[in-house]
């Protein structure tokens, strides 16, 4: 079955239990949502200057609603050449490890290749290790690390691993 095959039938399948599903263009109007959604859920969270930034700076943002207008997840993904970079890819914290995030990522890499995109970059935490057994399971491999790429706490960071996926 082919990657979109995947990700209509599980797109399908997640209707069935959640109701009607839609990806919709991020808007500034989504903005404070999407910032509720990454305080819940990162202890660095991107601010809503950060959003603001990438969509006024025309990268491509979607998020993923229910037919009553709940937010259940976002990313962002910035196109250079032929090559997307995953910049930012969430699920709210009560609707995590339900097949969202997998399908977040399946309409990211489509709308990718919509744009000719020939590979996908994105950096995760060294230790987010359900991101990256999700990442892996699609098809990313690791290609490097960034040290200290990421704050931690105080003094702390942490190191990102670097994952490209051919499109």
């Amino acid at each position: 079955m082919s990657a979109q095959g995947i990700g209509l039938s599980m797109l399908n399948m997640l209707e069935q239990r959640f109701g009607k599903l839609d990806f919709l263009p991020m808007q500034v109007d989504d903005i404070d949502q999407v910032v509720a959604v990454e305080q819940q859920i990162y202890s660095h969270p991107w601010t809503r200057g950060n959003f603001l930034d990438s969509l006024y700076s025309g990268y491509q943002s979607q998020t993923l609603r229910t037919a009553d207008g709940r937010l259940i997840g976002y990313f962002l993904v910035m196109l250079a050449v032929d090559e997307a970079h995953l910049l930012n890819i969430s699920v709210a914290a009560d609707m995590q490890h339900q097949g969202f995030g997998r399908l977040l990522l399946e309409q990211a890499t489509t709308l990718a290749r919509k744009h000719a995109m020939t590979s996908m970059l994105l950096e995760v935490r060294a230790s987010n290790l359900h991101a990256m057994k999700v990442y892996n399971r699609y098809g990313f491999s690791e290609l490097g690390r960034r040290r200290n790429y990421y704050p931690a706490g105080g003094l702390m960071r942490e190191d990102a691993i670097v994952m490209s996926l051919v499109l």
